[in-house]
Order: C-alpha cells, then structure tokens, then sequence
C-alpha cells in the first residue's frame, strides 16, 4: 500500500492531476461494472466492447428517468458519469478526456475544471433524464469540456483560435449526426453538456484565479463538486439493492 501510494502521488502531481483522476475513476468504475456482470453470469466474449447495460448498470447508478423521478435517486446525475456500455465506449471517451482535459485544467485551474466537467455532465443527464432516455457515460461532461473550449475561442481572436473552433463545430456536427443515426448516442445530454460548458466558459476568466476572491470561488466550487461525487457514490451504494423498474 506504501509503494501504490508513493507512486499514485507522483502520478497526481503532474500537470493534471483532476484528468488523470478521472480517468482512473473511470477504469475502476468500468472493471467494477465488469466484475458486477461477470458474477451475474455476462461479460464474456465479444459482449465486453458494447453490452455492459441492463440491471447491473442500473443498480451501479446509470441514468434513468424511473430511478431519478420516481425512486428520487437524483445521485444517478453524476454517478452514470463514470459507468460506460463497453470498451468501446469508454476507449473513445478516455481518449478524448486526455486529449481535452489536459488544456482547460491548465487554463482554469484544476477545481474550476473538475466544476466544470461535473456540474456539465449531471446538467447533461438532467436534461435527458427529464426527456425520457436512460443513459450512461462521460460524454455529457466531455462535451462540456468542449462547450467551454469553444466559448474560449469567441473570446480571443487571432486564426488558431478560428481554426479551433472551426475543428470543433466540425467534431461536434458528426457526433450529432452520428447520434440522429441511431448510434446509440445520447443527443440530448450531449446537448446540455455542450451548451452549459458554453455558458460556464463564457462566465469564467480565461485564466487561473488571480485574486483571493477568486480562488476562495474556485476552491469553493471544487469542493462542491468533489462533495457532490462522494456523496452520490456513497448513495448508490445505500441504494444497491433497491427494487428494479417493474418490481414490488
């Protein structure tokens, strides 16, 4: 336990030390799903790139409008940001979580950012909850990442900032029409993802907190945010066992 500490704070004293955090919360979390459906019999073959729903994603905090509205279980809202459906799911997400974390952690400041991913992705699962769909996955908050990157990019001018922007309407127009293509994608909480990350990005300084003020916010914020993902983790696991959609 000595030498795994020693080595995880060297791993959370870099440059990132909230997106590499993430991204192992997400592969725990993922080999917890993994481990919760082989011990119901599943997870073999070909089935762990894509077929990791069904009641033991339910009960591991997925996103559902029966569990949020009428179980009240509104901890699915962020706990469902850390469940994905496959290898496939989260392979695509881990990488695009590397490759936008990294930035807007640097530009914000790590609690800001973790904020900003959190409070995105459960807004995203708000919204699609409320519209009726069961979902799961970082998504919701990945494209808050890139609702605030383009808000970053209306504030500053200059052609990199142009050509950015340009690549990511351009990513975020396919993701859509892959979405209304039936690709098991879920439009809306990516939607309210996008568009609160666009407000929160127009909101926040482009720059890490300066003043006292400023960093008693930021603290703030990070610190509800890390409260809000105990506590709804801490909840699914009260609720583990609680009666399916259908049961008595």
């Amino acid at each position: 336990m000595a030498a795994i500490n020693r080595s995880l704070s060297g791993v959370f004293a870099g440059p990132a030390p909230v997106t590499t955090a993430l991204l192992v919360a997400n592969l725990m979390m993922f080999g917890v799903e993994w481990m919760a459906v082989a011990a119901q019999g599943g997870g073999g073959g070909l089935s762990i790139l894509w077929g990791m729903g069904g009641e033991t994603s339910y009960r591991l905090g997925m996103s559902a409008p029966y569990g949020i509205y009428v179980q009240h279980q509104w901890f699915r809202l962020v706990t469902a940001m850390f469940l994905h459906g496959g290898l496939i799911h989260i392979g695509f997400n881990m990488m695009a979580l590397m490759q936008l974390g990294p930035a807007l952690e640097e530009l914000y400041g790590s609690s800001r950012y973790f904020f900003l991913y959190i409070f995105t992705g459960a807004f995203g699962f708000l919204v699609s909850s409320f519209l009726g769909t069961n979902s799961l996955g970082a998504s919701g908050g990945l494209l808050g990442l890139v609702g605030a990157m383009l808000a970053v990019t209306t504030k500053r001018g200059g052609a990199y900032m142009r050509g950015l922007r340009s690549r990511l309407i351009s990513s975020v127009v396919i993701l859509f029409v892959l979405g209304f293509m039936g690709m098991g994608i879920d439009n809306k909480a990516h939607m309210a993802g996008l568009a609160s990350g666009f407000v929160l990005g127009k909101i926040f300084p482009d720059r890490h907190p300066m003043t006292v003020r400023e960093r008693q916010i930021a603290n703030a914020l990070g610190w509800l945010a890390g409260i809000a993902v105990i506590a709804s983790f801490a909840l699914m696991i009260l609720h583990y066992r609680d009666p399916l959609p259908g049961q008595a």
